[in-house]
């Protein structure tokens, strides 16, 4: 569909399934695109009969980018963080949530299963604390409260993470890069193979390839806290889904976000890491069809 006007920003939106049938929203996670969303678990979703929205984040893919804000300086967002003073952001994890309700509204759907994946589980839960009436349900998976007291990923992978690609003008060694690092946070219990993963990546990175726009929404999450008074908040049936494998948020984050929504059940999945892998598909379109009925299929 063309560009979505929402919140004052252009966004790349894809719908599948029925305008009558129940939405579902999907959001994704740090610099991650709505081509990060596998098509089998959209096209299970479709089959199961629901209405699937995706979109590209403010600052990732073919949305809006914040240019005016400039790139951060992530060393100093990370001392200040770690010292626990305030760290200035040009827009928040609430502006993300934000968007997003513009976006059904944009649409013209009052009410949606809200799902988030990493980040996107993050702006999820926002989303189902402040806008309640919008939320029919709730899933965040591979996601965190933001608490400070949880466990921290190792240093090699947040090495990984924040390292930058040896030469970012050679679309080969790019490609390289990001393949390792994702196989490094994957799901070593659902391997990914490698020509798969470099295709996904390849098709990725022609469509958009923005690092600092993903500094940018990485500064929103470091300057956006702690979420446990909104989990408190949040009345609607809700599901966290997260790996007992995951090596950028431990398996603790997922206990703790559990614990701190009300009546939330919690899915810990043997073998997953932090992605999205093609062998998970089938166990997280299972989780996900069943948390949805039968309260409004």
């Amino acid at each position: 569909m063309p560009i979505l006007r929402a919140n004052g920003l252009d966004f790349e939106v894809e719908c599948a399934g029925s305008e009558s049938a129940p939405a579902v929203l999907l959001i994704m996670g740090l610099g991650m695109q709505l081509t990060g969303w596998p098509d089998a678990l959209i096209a299970s979703l479709v089959a199961a009969g629901l209405r699937v929205v995706r979109f590209d984040n403010r600052d990732a893919g073919l949305s809006s980018k914040m240019e005016s804000a400039g790139r951060p300086n992530l060393m100093t967002v990370g001392f200040r963080r770690a010292l626990h003073l305030p760290i200035a952001s040009p827009y928040r994890l609430d502006d993300m949530a934000a968007d997003s309700v513009a976006i059904l509204d944009a649409l013209g759907i009052a009410r949606a299963h809200v799902v988030g994946a990493s980040m996107g589980g993050m702006i999820a839960q926002l989303i189902a604390a402040r806008h309640p009436e919008r939320v029919l349900s709730l899933a965040s998976i591979m996601s965190s409260s933001g608490a400070p007291h949880l466990p921290a990923a190792r240093p090699d992978v947040l090495h990984a993470l924040f390292r930058r690609p040896a030469n970012p003008h050679n679309f080969d060694a790019l490609v390289e890069h990001y393949v390792q690092l994702y196989k490094l946070i994957g799901s070593p219990g659902f391997p990914t193979p490698d020509d798969v993963a470099r295709e996904r990546v390849a098709d990725s990175l022609k469509r958009s390839n923005y690092p600092v726009g993903t500094a940018r929404q990485m500064v929103a999450v470091m300057a956006s806290g702690d979420r446990s008074p909104e989990l408190a908040r949040i009345r609607c049936k809700s599901l966290v889904i997260h790996g007992t494998d995951d090596l950028l948020l431990p398996p603790a984050a997922g206990r703790d976000t559990a614990a701190k929504i009300p009546d939330c059940r919690l899915v810990l999945i043997p073998g997953m890491g932090h992605d999205l892998a093609p062998g998970l598909v089938p166990i997280l379109a299972a989780e996900l069809r069943d948390h949805f009925t039968p309260s409004s299929l």
